[in-house]
C-alpha cells in the first residue's frame, strides 16, 4: 500500500470526508493549491480512490466520513453501534448479528468453532471493559464500537482490526490474542494498520493501539515494536480499563 503520509493527499481526503460535498475548485482555494495538484490527488491517491466518490455535479464524498460519529463506518464491520447498544445485547443476539454483518463485508467464517468461541471471548473482554468504565463514572454509552474491522475496496484499500473503541477523541484499534504471552510479531501486527487507520479518522482523533491477551492476568505493560524505538501498550483482558486510562486520564480527573 503506497505511503498514507503524503500531506496534500491527506488534506485533500480530509476535506472531502469532513464534508457534505465539495468541489475540486473549493478544495484548491483552501488548500491554496492548484486544480492540478488537486487533480493528481483526485485520482491517484488510493484513499480517494477506493474510500471516495463524485456526485454528477462533481462534488465529492467520502464513504466514511471523519466527524463523530463516523456515519459509514458501519458498512465496514461485521458489528457496528454504540456501546449502550452493545451492553444491551445479550449474547446470542450479539453472535448473530455480527456473523450476519461479517457475511456482508466478505469476512470469512469458515473456522466456525475456533473463530465463534473468540468472538465470544472479545465480547466477554469489551463487556468487562465497559463494566470498569461505568464503575469509574466514565460516559462512555455513545462511544462508537466496531468488531471485525474490514475495509478491503478495489485493488489499494486493505485495513483490518479486531475491535474498534472510537471516543470524541481518540480511537482505539485493539489486537486480541487468546494467549498469555507477548509475541513480537503480533505486537508489530497489533500496530501494522494505524497510519492508515489515521487517514481515516483523520488529525482530531488520535489512534492507539494495543494488543490484548486473553488467556494472560493482571498484564499491563508497554512493548517495543520490533526494529523501532516505539511501544505499544499490552493488557490482559482484567487490565484493558488501564490502557484507556492512560490516555483519557480518568483516574487523575
Amino acid at each position: 500500500m503506497p505511503s498514507p503520509y503524503a500531506d496534500i493527499d491527506r488534506a485533500t481526503y480530509s476535506l472531502i470526508c469532513s464534508s457534505d460535498g465539495i468541489t475540486a475548485r473549493e478544495i484548491a482555494r483552501k488548500l491554496g493549491i492548484t486544480r492540478k495538484e488537486v487533480n493528481q490527488c483526485l485520482y491517484h491517491y488510493p484513499f480517494i480512490h477506493d474510500l471516495c466518490y463524485h456526485d454528477e455535479d462533481y462534488r465529492w464524498h467520502g464513504l466514511i466520513r471523519q466527524a463523530f460519529p463516523h456515519a459509514g463506518l458501519r458498512d465496514y464491520c461485521g458489528w457496528y453501534g454504540y456501546a449502550d447498544e452493545f451492553l444491551a445485547l445479550d449474547e446470542q443476539a450479539w453472535l448473530d448479528e455480527l456473523e450476519q454483518g461479517c457475511r456482508s463485508i466478505g469476512r470469512n467464517l469458515n473456522d466456525t468453532r475456533g473463530l465463534i468461541h473468540s468472538f465470544t471471548d472479545t465480547r466477554q473482554v469489551m463487556r468487562g471493559l465497559f463494566d470498569d468504565l461505568h464503575a469509574y463514572g466514565v460516559d462512555c454509552d455513545d462511544w462508537e464500537l466496531a468488531f471485525e474491522l474490514r475495509i478491503k475496496r478495489a485493488k489499494w484499500i486493505r485495513i483490518y482490526a479486531d475491535v474498534l473503541v472510537v471516543t470524541p477523541t481518540h480511537a482505539f484499534s485493539l489486537e486480541f490474542k487468546m494467549k498469555d504471552a507477548i509475541d513480537p510479531d503480533e505486537v508489530l501486527q497489533a500496530a501494522k494498520y494505524v497510519p492508515y487507520l489515521e487517514v481515516i479518522f483523520g488529525s482530531d482523533i488520535d489512534m492507539v493501539p494495543a494488543l490484548v491477551l486473553t488467556r494472560a492476568t493482571d498484564l499491563f505493560c508497554h512493548a517495543q515494536l520490533p526494529h523501532s524505538t516505539a511501544e505499544l501498550p499490552v493488557a490482559s483482558a482484567d487490565m484493558l480499563f488501564n490502557v484507556f486510562d492512560e490516555y483519557l486520564t480518568f483516574l487523575t480527573q
